[in-house]
C-alpha cells in the first residue's frame, strides 16, 4: 500500500528544522504534501504565494514531496488527498502537549489517519520560526538555520522595517537642505 503524508504548518518562514523533517519523512513514506495552512486571522509575514514558492524551490531535489496550500480542518484535508499520515515534529516537551491534544481531536475526527511525530536533528531542536523572525527583528543572524533564500527575504523585509523603526527624525537643518 502507498503512503500518502501531510506535513501541515504556517511555514512562515520554512527553517532548517522544516526541511529536515521533510527530508527525513520523505524516506520513511512513499509521497509527502507539504501543507501551508491559509490562516487570515494570522498576519503572516510572507504571504502563501510566497510561502509555496520558496517551499517549492527547497523541496525540488526531492522527488516524492509536494507543495500544497489549505484551509480549514486538517483531517478534512488529508481525507480530500487520500493521505493516512499527518506528520508533525517535536522540538521539545513543551510541544508535547499541544500536539498530542491535535492528535487525540484528530483522530476523534478520523480514527483512519494516524499522527506520527518526528523529532528534528539536535541541531535544529530549539529552532522555531517565531525565534527566526524574532533573532532577525533584533539584528541577529539566521545564518543556517534558514535556506539562503529566506534569509535573503528575511534581511530585506524585517530588516526594513527595522531601519524605517529605527530611523530618527530629520534635523531642521536637513530638512531645509533637501528643498
Amino acid at each position: 500500500m502507498k503512503v500518502l503524508a501531510v506535513y501541515p504548518g504556517s511555514f512562515d518562514p520554512v527553517t532548517n528544522g522544516h526541511l529536515d523533517i521533510i527530508r527525513r519523512g520523505s524516506r520513511l513514506f512513499d509521497r509527502i504534501v507539504v501543507a501551508i495552512l491559509r490562516n487570515p486571522e494570522k498576519e503572516a509575514l510572507f504571504g502563501l504565494q510566497e510561502r509555496r514558492r520558496i517551499l517549492q524551490r527547497a523541496t525540488s531535489g526531492i522527488p516524492n514531496v509536494s507543495v500544497d496550500s489549505f484551509d480549514g480542518l486538517l483531517v478534512d484535508y488529508a481525507q480530500r488527498r487520500g493521505a493516512r499520515v499527518i506528520v508533525r515534529g517535536l522540538r521539545a516537551l513543551s510541544d508535547f502537549e499541544y500536539e498530542f491534544q491535535m492528535a487525540l481531536m484528530n483522530r476523534r475526527l478520523d480514527s483512519s489517519i494516524e499522527t506520527v511525530f518526528m523529532m528534528p536533528s539536535e541541531a535544529y531542536s530549539y529552532l522555531s520560526s517565531r525565534l527566526v523572525k524574532e533573532v532577525v527583528r533584533l539584528g541577529g543572524s539566521v545564518t543556517g538555520l534558514v535556506p539562503s533564500e529566506v534569509e535573503l527575504r528575511l534581511g530585506a523585509r524585517v530588516g526594513n522595517r527595522r531601519r524605517k523603526a529605527t530611523r530618527k527624525p530629520a534635523t531642521r537643518a536637513q530638512r531645509r537642505s533637501r528643498g
